[in-house]
C-alpha cells in the first residue's frame, strides 16, 4: 500500500471513529437534558429516572468489557456497526415511554448494550494499534468526538426542545445513529478480525490475572472508580441543578453543551501532555481542578458560580478517557489491551451509575445537592492522592 493511500485510509478510519464517539457523546446525555421535563410530565421523582441512568452505566460498562475482547476476535466493523444499530433502536424507542420501567428497559439496558459496543473501548484499541507513536494525542483527537458531540448535539437538542416535546428528540436521535452505520462500514476495512488477532498474538503484556497482582492495577481501579463517580453525578444532575438555581431550560441545556467545549480543550491538552510526560500528570491536574470546583460550588451557588463550576468540571470530564489505553499500554503491555482497558472502564462506568443515583437520592431526601457535592469533593481529593501514588513508566519520546 502506498504511503498516500495508507495515510488516506488512516484519516478515514479516524474520521469514522470520531463520528461514532461524536454521536455517543451527545446521545448518552439526552436523558440528562430531559430529566426535568420527563419527571414533571409523569409525576415521577428524580430517582425514578436516575435508576435508568444508573442501570445504563452498569450495563454499558459490562458491554464495554465484552466489546474490548470481541474486537480481538471478530474485528471492529461488526462490534461498532452492531452497537450503532442497537443504540438506534434503544434511544429511538424512548420516545414511547410512559413508566419508569420502560426507561430502564430501553435506555438502561437496550441503549446501553449498543452504546457500550460502539464506544471508546474498541475505538481506543483500534487507534492505539494504528498509531503506536503519539498514542496519547491520536486517542485524544478521536475521543474529542465525545466532547464535540456533547457540545453540538446537546446544544441542538436544547434548542429543539424549546419547539417540540421530548419524545421527538429521542426519535430523531435514533435516526442519526442509523444514518452513521453505512459510513462506518465503508470506512473500516474488512479483515479486521485477522489483523487484530495477529496484533494481539504478536504483542507482549500481562493478562488480567497477572495485572491484578500489581499495586498499579488497584490504584488505577481506585482512580477510575472515583472519576466515574464524579463524572456521572455532575453530568446527570447539572442541568436540573442549574434550573433549581434559577437558570432557564435553554441556558441550563446550553451549559451542558458548553461543558463539551471545555472538555474538548481538556482532552486534547491531556493527550499532548501525556505524550510528553506520561498520563499521571494530566490525571492529577484533573482531580486538583475538581477539588477546586466542588469547593467553589459548596460555598457559592449563584448562577455565575454554577456556570464556572460546570465549565471547569467540563474541562476535566474526558481527560482520563484517552489516557486509559496509555496507562494500560505503559503499565501492562498491549497483548490484552482490550480486556484490561475494558475492565478499568467498566469500573469507571459502574461507579458512574452510583454517582448518578447518589445525586438523585440526596436531592430527593434533602431537596438540595449540597451533601452530594461534599462527598464528591472528598472523593476527588482521595483520587488525587491515589494518582500521585501511581508508578510512572518510562515515556517513549514522540517521533
Amino acid at each position: 500500500m502506498s504511503k498516500s493511500l495508507k495515510s488516506s485510509s488512516s484519516a478515514l478510519l479516524l474520521a469514522a471513529c470520531f463520528l461514532v464517539l461524536f454521536t455517543n457523546g451527545g446521545g448518552r446525555f439526552a436523558v440528562s437534558l430531559m430529566l426535568k421535563p420527563i419527571v414533571e410530565e409523569f409525576g415521577w421523582s428524580r430517582s425514578d429516572l436516575s435508576i435508568a441512568i444508573a442501570v445504563f452505566l452498569v450495563v454499558s460498562a459490562t458491554t464495554m468489557f465484552a466489546a474490548g475482547k470481541l474486537v480481538d476476535r471478530i474485528g471492529p466493523r461488526l462490534v461498532l456497526g452492531g452497537g450503532l444499530v442497537v443504540s438506534a433502536i434503544g434511544i429511538g424507542a424512548m420516545s414511547a415511554i410512559s413508566a419508569p420501567w420502560h426507561a430502564i428497559a430501553l435506555y438502561g439496558v437496550l441503549y446501553a448494550l449498543g452504546n457500550g459496543a460502539a464506544s471508546m473501548i474498541p475505538v481506543g484499541v483500534i487507534v492505539t494499534r494504528a498509531f503506536p507513536v503519539r498514542t496519547g494525542i491520536a486517542n485524544a483527537v478521536v475521543m474529542s468526538g465525545m466532547s464535540v458531540g456533547q457540545l453540538v448535539v446537546i446544544a441542538a437538542l436544547a434548542a429543539v426542545l424549546t419547539m417540540v416535546r421530548w419524545p421527538s428528540v429521542f426519535l430523531w436521535l435514533g435516526l442519526v445513529y442509523l444514518a452513521l452505520v453505512p459510513f462506518l462500514i465503508a470506512a473500516i476495512p474488512t479483515g479486521g478480525a485477522t489483523a487484530a488477532k495477529a496484533a494481539s498474538q504478536s504483542a507482549d503484556g500481562m493478562n488480567i490475572a497477572e495485572a491484578a497482582r500489581t499495586r498499579q492495577f488497584w490504584l488505577l481501579l481506585g482512580v477510575y472508580a472515583i472519576c466515574g463517580l464524579d463524572d456521572f453525578f455532575v453530568t446527570t444532575h447539572v442541568v436540573a441543578f442549574a434550573q433549581d438555581r434559577g437558570a432557564g431550560s435553554l441556558l441550563a441545556g446550553n451549559l451542558l453543551a458548553l461543558m463539551g467545549l471545555t472538555g474538548l480543550v481538556g482532552v486534547v491538552a491531556a493527550g499532548l501532555l501525556s505524550d510528553r510526560s506520561g498520563p499521571m500528570w494530566p490525571t492529577a491536574l484533573q482531580f486538583a481542578a475538581r477539588v477546586a470546583s466542588f469547593g467553589l460550588i459548596m460555598v457559592d451557588q449563584s448562577e455565575l458560580s454554577v456556570a464556572v463550576f460546570a465549565l471547569v468540571f467540563g474541562a476535566t470530564f474526558l481527560i482520563t478517557a484517552p489516557l486509559t489505553v496509555v496507562f494500560v499500554q505503559q503499565s501492562f503491555g498491549t497483548r490484552h489491551l482490550g480486556a484490561l482497558t475494558g475492565l478499568i472502564t467498566m469500573v469507571h462506568q459502574i461507579f458512574g451509575g452510583i454517582g448518578a443515583f447518589l445525586g438523585a437520592a440526596v436531592f430527593d431526601a434533602t431537596k438540595r445537592y449540597d451533601d452530594a457535592f461534599a462527598i464528591m469533593l472528598v472523593a476527588s481529593a482521595l483520587a488525587l492522592l491515589l494518582t500521585l501514588m501511581l508508578k510512572r513508566p518510562k515515556v517513549s519520546p514522540a517521533a
